[in-house]
């Protein structure tokens, strides 16, 4: 079997991603090689049952957030985890499987549906996403919104 020779991309302490399947563009978010699981800010998460099917619904990010949708998201691709939050303590979450986009290139991710109100990126990405080619420069940032921002500015 040959090994996959993967394309290795710098990024810094924080930067912006696309999560496409929900039409949300240019989130912040952080880069947390301490956590294992990607995470995003959203509530009123709860099981409930979609044309027929299991499914989780949730609403993401705060009224207050530019992006904010004011909609009901479903995902039939989810499964409840156990996580260590950033303040040690254990707490049940759902996940969710989704695609983002980061340096132009998409990722199909795992994110669990988290309570980031406090926090002041909605967006948290993981050591899961992060060993698939990136090394992380924390006197960095915004390195993928900056190439997307210099190819818009080309065309």
């Amino acid at each position: 079997m040959k090994n996959k020779k993967i394309e290795t991309l710098l990024i810094g302490a924080s930067d912006h991603i696309d999560l496409p399947e929900f039409e949300l563009y240019n989130l912040a978010c952080r880069i947390d090689t301490g956590a294992a699981t990607s995470a995003i800010h959203c509530h009123n998460v709860q099981l409930v049952e979609k044309m027929g099917l299991p499914a989780v619904s949730f609403m993401l990010l705060d009224p207050e957030h530019p992006s904010y949708q004011d909609r009901e998201y479903y995902s039939f691709d989810f499964k409840e985890k156990i996580i260590k939050n950033s303040f040690g303590q254990i707490e049940k979450r759902f996940s969710i499987k989704t695609i983002l986009i980061l340096f132009g290139r998409k990722f199909k991710t795992e994110m669990t549906l988290a309570d980031r109100e406090s926090m002041k990126y909605p967006v948290l990405l993981g050591r899961r996403l992060l060993r698939r080619g990136f090394i992380v420069d924390v006197r960095l940032k915004d390195l993928s919104y900056r190439q997307k921002i210099a190819n818009f500015s080309c065309e």
